[in-house]
């Protein structure tokens, strides 16, 4: 497809700012000549599909004296330039995509300036300029490993050979795969809640990731006032005390423990005075830390994270609840211990809505699906020994530093990329036959853009599957009550 404004008129007939959009395209064209316009079907989150007028070219990039092109692909909506367009990298073949805060496992692409568009000052070519900025010092594609796993590198250097962006090449490694990446020195972690939970969440990631930068945010006036005093008297270092969230500017991960438990009768009533605490706390946060992941704790965490991500506007992989983690790391340590098995072929998790519904799934036992007899007697005396340590456990209670030890680790797994599996709050839309917008705990795999895969595990029993389903509705039932 050229650029031709003839051909782009006859191709955009549904777009509502058809010439708006056009004109934008003709100062991109000129400007970056190596993108290249097309038609092609894309698939949303939920599910719908639509054909959009998408952009594929390459972006100049200059990293240590060098010019390299990055190729990627801008999926421009049918209401452009009022809605931004949809950004992904576009790797070849011979290319690794590198996980941040502006990457994701997709290539998918996550900037300020996206997140704060705004027409007419906000246009393709600016959004190039931010990109071109951002990787500058984060580069985003690596080259896949040679077969000897030598020579790391953290940049492709074969990319100042790509003219178009879609070209294969037969390339050296310059980067291992599976290496975790160290937490930078600069990273900074802000825990909003100053509360019992909240200080254990701050003691529990200091001492977990030393390094890094911790600030808490005290959001209420009376609450844990000696702890926060402590927390000041003792001058732990790189530990800041606030209530001012311009303190949290460019935090990679934000906590979030807060509760505003109200003296309503009413349960809606009770969350709904939480659900208003969010909406001060969640736009400031974006505000300050646009790229930053959102680790929801605050009660009733599957609600919170729900409400989170809707006021965030951040992608779901970026906003996250606590969710089932802390029993499911109890049950896994219990089963191996108990039942002296380290198998890494058959896992089990606890799943679904955080409190009495939650309910025990499997990863790789044959019982689930093969009903030989054999095959039957090894899965019902794996399931009977793990549901009799699951029911065993419910009687264990969940201290403020219990969790704070819960949160520290999925905070380490965030901030050193360890692509970890943890059983946390997401976005479940799509699992079990969900089709409401609703988060409960999934295995999820954990790097520094947040979720990064879900894995697939499933209950032993339908009724388990029933109850995960039931969950959903309950669940939406009550969004539906809340004032968002």
């Amino acid at each position: 497809m050229d650029f031709s404004e003839d051909i782009l008129r006859r191709r955009l007939v549904k777009y509502k700012f058809r010439d708006l959009t056009i004109e934008e395209l003709m100062k991109v064209h000129k400007m970056y000549p190596s993108f290249k316009p097309s038609m092609d079907t894309y698939t949303f989150s939920d599910g719908s599909q639509k054909d959009l007028l998408n952009l594929i070219g390459t972006i100049p990039v200059n990293y240590q004296g060098q010019i390299f092109n990055i190729p990627v692909r801008f999926w421009i909506l049918d209401s452009y330039p009022f809605a931004p367009p949809i950004c992904f990298l576009k790797p070849t073949s011979s290319m690794v995509i590198r996980e941040g805060k502006h990457v994701d496992a997709q290539g998918r692409i996550y900037l300020h300036y996206l997140h704060s568009w705004k027409h007419p000052m906000s246009t393709i070519i600016g959004l190039i300029g931010d990109m071109i900025k951002i990787f500058e010092t984060e580069p985003p594609l690596f080259s896949k490993p040679s077969k000897d796993g030598n020579n790391p590198d953290d940049l492709m250097k074969f990319l100042s050979k790509i003219s178009g962006g879609v070209s294969d090449m037969n390339l050296q490694s310059q980067t291992k795969p599976g290496v975790q990446d160290s937490v930078e020195p600069a990273s900074k972690v802000t825990v909003i809640g100053g509360g019992d939970l909240g200080m254990a969440c701050v003691m529990a990631v200091k001492a977990k990731c030393p390094q890094v930068n911790l600030v808490c945010i005290d959001v209420s006036e009376t609450s844990a006032v000696g702890g926060k005093t402590d927390l000041e008297i003792f001058n732990l270092p790189n530990v800041e005390v606030s209530k001012d969230y311009s303190s949290s500017a460019e935090s990679s991960v934000v906590i979030i423990t807060a509760n505003s438990w109200s003296n309503d009768q009413s349960y809606v009533s009770v969350v709904q005075s939480n659900v208003d605490l969010f909406k001060g706390i969640i736009p400031s946060v974006t505000r300050y830390s646009p790229n930053s992941v959102l680790l929801i704790v605050s009660q009733p965490v599957d609600i919170m994270t729900s409400i989170a991500w809707k006021i965030s506007g951040f992608p779901p992989n970026r906003v996250i609840g606590m969710g089932c983690n802390l029993d499911c790391e109890r049950l896994q340590c219990t089963v191996a211990a108990l039942l002296k098995t380290h198998s890494t072929e058959t896992q089990v998790w606890i799943i679904g809505e955080h409190g009495e519904n939650k309910v025990v799934a499997w990863q790789g036992l044959d019982g689930v699906t093969n009903n030989l007899p054999d095959v039957v007697t090894v899965r019902n005396k794996w399931t009977e020994s793990v549901n009799r340590i699951f029911e065993a456990l419910k009687g264990k209670g969940q201290r403020s530093w219990s969790v704070g030890l819960s949160v520290a680790d999925l905070t380490d797994s965030l901030l050193r990329n360890r692509r970890k599996i943890h059983s946390v709050s997401t976005l479940a839309k799509g699992w079990f036959n969900i089709t409401s917008d609703v988060f409960l705990s999934l295995p999820c795999i954990l790097g520094t853009s947040g979720v990064t895969g879900v894995i697939q595990a499933m209950p032993a029993e339908e009724t388990e599957v029933k109850k995960l389903q039931n969950s959903t509705v309950m669940l939406s039932e009550l969004l539906e009550q809340l004032n968002i």
